[in-house]
């Protein structure tokens, strides 16, 4: 598949968004994948034209973030949180109930497409663990069960939403948002729910301030 000329215009505006062009490089990898499905040979030879670096610098970064595939991914794309606090409050049992159930290992994709199973590193949301992503969007507090439920209902074309709020959108959909065009899904649920903020709450009730630092 060739890169259209709208394509090529789009990643000339990403890189002509930056004082220096080449900072738009993890943008335009996003945007290579939201119409590729993968970061390919002639989408990296593309990112190093535009930005006059070499296809090995391109590679390079694409390489080096788990976020850029290599292989074709799913419809949706689904992360489980396995690092320390997720896998001991159930990550590891959700991962291997959707490993047998989408009869998938980690980082393959379904036979019909729809869904690629991942295990991913810490999203920063240990206080609803355990916790998994779909196209980067927050599943919290899951159990096997629930997890199930949601990529069956991905894989049968039902709308799903995060427990945030947002609506699921496909992992292309979602990779030209992060490559900074937006959608209309911005103002769907809160930035941080009540766990993230009880914290802030404690602190009010109390009148609790931080220390002025010396200027």
């Amino acid at each position: 598949m060739s890169l259209d000329d709208n394509t090529w215009g789009e990643l000339r505006e990403i890189a002509a968004r930056y004082p220096e062009a080449r900072s738009g490089l993890l943008p335009m990898l996003h945007l290579v994948q939201s119409v590729e499905g993968r970061v390919t040979p002639e989408g990296i030879e593309a990112c190093a034209e535009i930005l006059g670096i070499s296809a090995a610098e391109v590679n390079g970064v694409a390489t080096f973030y788990t976020m850029y595939k290599r292989k074709p991914v799913g419809d949706y794309h689904v992360g489980v949180c396995t690092n320390t606090l997720c896998a001991v409050m159930g990550g590891d049992l959700i991962f291997e109930r959707l490993k047998d159930h989408l009869d998938v290992g980690n980082d393959e994709t379904t036979e019909d497409g729809k869904i690629t199973l991942e295990h991913i590193e810490c999203n920063a949301a240990c206080d609803y663990a355990p916790v998994m992503m779909v196209n980067w969007e927050f599943m919290d507090n899951q159990t096997p069960e629930s997890a199930v439920q949601v990529v069956d209902d991905l894989r049968e074309g039902r709308e799903v939403h995060s427990t945030r709020g947002p609506r699921l959108c496909t992992w292309r959909e979602a990779e030209r948002v992060l490559a900074g065009f937006p959608d209309d899904r911005a103002d769907e649920g809160p930035a941080a729910g009540p766990a993230s903020l009880a914290g802030l709450k404690i602190a009010r009730e109390k009148g609790w301030t931080a220390p002025e630092v010396d200027k």
